[in-house]
């Protein structure tokens, strides 16, 4: 089977998409709104709660939040398709960073065209102290800017060798 240009940024992304929307369908099924598990005590819980606003629930009182969010996130994917195909097929850490972004992305860009809303329920914590509750879109986004800072700064190195 011939891999396309586009394989790894179909492949990764779609994965992403289905494990987060799976495990926001299973959470949904499972719990009432607000309850918590606790996983591991006084550090980690799986937890039902919705997240009218962005990152860390910012623009959630916003008249314009829904537009203005979906804009945003369709804008974000088309940049985010246009910088994939501007890769080198050498750069694979850099292919896979976006391709988890783009998953991430359209994963809460689902709750968001069906719900007005993302569906968040990891939540860490030290004691009483929250980290504001997450999801699988929202860990892929993280670990996909991670990843392309990482390759960013190791493609800098070695142009400077």
């Amino acid at each position: 089977m011939k891999c396309t240009r586009y394989s790894m940024l179909l492949l990764i992304a779609s994965l992403v998409v289905v494990v987060d929307q799976f495990t926001k369908w299973l959470i949904v099924q499972t719990f009432q709104m607000h309850e918590a598990l606790p996983v591991i005590p006084d550090f980690f819980d799986l937890v039902y709660v919705r997240n009218k606003g962005a990152a860390f629930g910012i623009f959630s009182d916003t008249g314009f939040r829904v537009p203005f969010l979906l804009t945003t996130t369709m804008v974000a994917v088309v940049f985010l398709v246009w910088f994939y195909r501007q890769l080198k097929p050498e750069q694979i850490l850099s292919r896979s960073a976006l391709s988890l972004i783009l998953g991430g992305a359209i994963g809460n860009l689902i709750d968001r065209l069906r719900l007005g809303e993302v569906i968040d329920f990891l939540d860490v914590h030290w004691f009483q102290h929250h980290w504001p509750a997450f999801n699988v879109a929202d860990s892929a986004i993280c670990v996909g800017v991670g990843m392309l800072l990482l390759a960013q700064w190791r493609d800098g190195r070695k142009t400077q060798v």
